[in-house]
């Protein structure tokens, strides 16, 4: 294994030689402390302390992803995983603007769904909250993190403020973020962040746009590599869609220093997903992924089930804003979870899902390692 990676590293190295600017330069090795060109995505809910250990001790980045945890949840995860490794890992933080309250979209998205409620023989809130707390205004996370600086830290739906980006700098800690689009990397690089992960709209679970309601241009992963590579500085980090050897190796000849990938390990058995995910994951509805805003206020890219189908419907109402709505989505999900039926919960996706495998992560890991190694050894 240690030879393979030893391969992967110049093989990267020698893939980027070829490309303009401050990229060709780029060391992965040097700058975030592993040696290949593969990040696991972050995935919150479906990443675990065991999934993100088991990658960075095979040499690459494992990740877990704290924006859906309370402070105390995020500092248990970062300890179990710093029990699992000491290796360099990623902490993910979501950094959206706090949602815009509005009740009588809130009320007219519950009556919505309230005939799914009621087929599963409940009834439909009458209150949904705002569940998850923005990195931007959460200072004890922010705290809790300098406290126990992580190797990397990388966000996701936008950026904080500078006074913060400077702390983590200070702390020794290597940052990332999540582009759509030219003008979100443009700001990312201003801000003074490490490193850019183009997220391409193949991309399974939330797409890190800034802001929901600006038109997205929905650039595809090879595009946007692409185009960034021309554009900035900053290391990019390929991530949509990508799920073997030889998608990696496309992102690194189009300019990616490396590639993030997630829908590929959630049927690990390190990863959190259900019985019920891995099943989709295996079977005929991998082959059939949408960018929906109806399961969370905000767009996001799943295998496609009853409740999408439901809140897409001829004249169904807008959703309620993020994470509000997904309040809603969660409680319909888990009612129907105690039948047995899992066509409610959000079961993220990208559209490379049917390429997905079924193995442990560090297997998955030199599997992708050696299927990029014989590429570049055909070539």
């Amino acid at each position: 294994m240690q030879n393979i990676v030893l391969c992967v590293f110049f093989i990267c190295e020698y893939v980027n030689s070829s490309h303009e600017g401050v990229v060709s330069q780029f060391n992965p090795s040097s700058l975030f402390g592993w040696s290949s060109p593969i990040i696991q995505a972050p995935m919150a809910g479906v990443s675990t302390p065991e999934l993100a250990a088991a990658v960075s001790n095979a040499g690459s980045l494992g990740s877990i992803g704290i924006g859906a945890s309370s402070v105390d949840e995020a500092r248990q995860m970062i300890a179990k995983t710093r029990s699992l490794t000491n290796r360099a890992f990623n902490v993910n933080l979501f950094c959206h603007e706090p949602a815009l309250r509005d009740t009588t979209k809130e009320a007219a998205w519950l009556q919505f769904l309230a005939p799914l409620f009621q087929e599963m023989e409940t009834s439909a809130p009458t209150k949904i909250d705002e569940i998850y707390k923005t990195f931007l205004t959460d200072e004890d996370a922010f705290r809790m993190l300098l406290d126990h600086p992580p190797a990397v830290v990388s966000f996701h739906f936008g950026i904080p403020t500078a006074d913060r980006i400077a702390a983590f700098r200070a702390a020794g800690v290597k940052t990332l973020a999540t582009a759509t689009s030219l003008r979100e990397a443009a700001l990312i690089e201003a801000a003074g962040i490490d490193g850019i992960v183009a997220q391409g709209v193949e991309a399974g679970g939330h797409r890190g746009v800034f802001d929901p309601d600006a038109v997205d241009e929905r650039l595809s992963t090879a595009v946007l590599v692409r185009l960034l590579a021309r554009q900035t500085k900053l290391p990019i980090i390929a991530a949509g869609g990508i799920m073997d050897g030889q998608g990696i190796s496309a992102m690194l000849e189009l300019g990616a220093a490396g590639a993030q990938l997630g829908t590929a390990f959630v049927l690990c058995p390190e990863s959190a997903a259900n019985p019920a995910y891995r099943r989709s994951l295996k079977g005929e509805r991998a082959y059939t992924t949408r960018l929906t805003s109806v399961l969370s206020g905000r767009p996001a890219r799943g295998m496609v089930n009853r409740f999408i189908l439901h809140g897409e419907s001829l004249g169904s109402p807008l959703p309620a804003s993020y994470p509000v709505a997904y309040d809603a989505a969660k409680r319909l999900g888990a009612a129907a979870g105690k039948k047995d039926i899992h066509e409610f919960a959000a079961q993220w996706a990208g559209q490379g899902a049917p390429l997905a495998r079924e193995m442990p992560a560090a297997e998955l890991i030199s599997t992708l390692l050696d299927e990029l190694s014989s590429i570049s050894i055909r070539s």
